[in-house]
């Protein structure tokens, strides 16, 4: 049993709102967890971006989004949440996606309802796939689930865009009823459709703080009086990093390279190099 996924269980369980940065790869995954979070979310925004360098438009196959889950989970002992977009296909295609990310050490899964290729949820363009075959994919992840795979099922939908807000809680409902362990709805435009979501959607609910998109940026505490469980936060991270390093290659095509924001001995020591050294001497 993957004690991660346990432990990612008894989070969904508590009442206080689990803040939930985004990480892109295994240096951004570690930085969270030395950071005191009990959860990450490995976002496809994030992937795409830095494994790619292309926007988050469905471009990347699942196999190099199970790559990077792998590499994320091998450093880090929190439990980490990964986007599995559209699950690649159809429901059979679904439980082989869900199997793999829960091989890869994920301790959750998310499954979508859009039609592929999929897109960032707050960009134009997105479509989603009739009812029938939303559900479909999300009973083919629980059953992968309840046939073994040691993995919790964070089922979304991108409804509320192409739809209606209507639409997008029956979904919502109707992913419960099936057995997702949390559920999503994307992009809600209000306070007041978000309150609706709180009320009627029972169990486990995400929100999804994007800097800059279409739903409100609100702050944890009303996020958390609203009824959400977690609340990712896919770009912080990304964007400061950029931005940073956008800054220094600025400076150094000047010809004056930034000071340092840091010294060589704390980047060894986040990257691992005490650990390694220890293990190195055991075998000396």
């Amino acid at each position: 049993m993957n004690t991660k996924t346990n432990t990612l269980r008894n989070l969904f369980t508590q009442e206080n709102l689990i803040i939930t940065p985004c990480c892109h790869d295994a240096l951004s995954a570690k930085l969270i967890e030395q950071a005191d979070f009990p959860l990450a979310f490995m976002s496809g925004f994030g992937v795409s971006a830095a494994r790619l360098g292309l926007p988050d438009t469905g471009q990347i196959s699942v196999s190099e989004m199970i790559d990077q889950a792998r590499n994320i989970a091998n450093v880090t002992s929190i439990p980490i949440i990964g986007d599995g977009d559209t699950g690649h296909g159809n429901a059979v295609n679904v439980k082989r996606t869900v199997n793999a990310y829960a091989n890869a050490g994920m301790a959750c899964v998310m499954i979508e309802d859009q039609q592929a290729p999929k897109r960032c949820g707050h960009t134009k363009g997105k479509q989603v796939v009739d009812r029938q075959e939303a559900e479909a994919r999300i009973s083919a992840a629980v059953n992968a689930r309840n046939e073994g795979a040691d993995i919790l099922i964070l089922a979304r939908t991108d409804a509320r865009g192409t739809h209606s807000l209507d639409e997008a809680i029956a979904r919502a409902q109707a992913f419960r009823e099936i057995g997702a362990d949390m559920t999503f709805i994307e992009a809600p435009r209000s306070i007041a459709e978000m309150q609706r979501i709180c009320v009627e959607v029972e169990g486990p609910k995400m929100a999804n703080m994007l800097e800059g998109g279409l739903t409100p940026f609100l702050a944890p505490a009303e996020l958390e009086e609203l009824g959400f469980s977690i609340a990712t936060y896919p770009f912080t991270g990304l964007m400061a990093s950029i931005k940073a390093m956008q800054a220094a290659f600025a400076a150094l095509k000047t010809g004056t390279p930034p000071a340092p924001p840091m010294g060589f001995d704390e980047l060894q020591t986040i990257v691992g190099f005490d650990e390694f050294y220890a293990e190195e001497e055991k075998y000396r």
